[in-house]
């Protein structure tokens, strides 16, 4: 069965990345995930992006685990 993919948004952390996903880079290329669930650099400062390494907590990364106003509007 294909389980659909979620991403997750921990709260001063980083995005978790479950199911059935292909990680790519801007140019295409695929990136092996290397397992179903991944965590996501959030705070920019990860050695290995675009995973996560930890780094948030040592640089006091602080994000919210939901939006906290609302979505910008699209302009077409």
């Amino acid at each position: 069965m294909d389980e659909i993919a979620s991403v997750t948004p921990c709260e001063d952390g980083p995005l978790l990345l479950r199911g059935n996903f292909t990680l790519t880079t801007q140019d295409g290329e695929v990136i092996d995930p290397g397992r179903r669930t991944v965590a996501l650099c959030r705070c920019g400062r990860s050695a290995i992006k675009p995973f996560c390494d930890g780094t948030h907590k040592v640089v006091g990364f602080h994000a919210p685990s939901a939006p906290t106003s609302g979505r910008p509007i699209a302009s077409d």
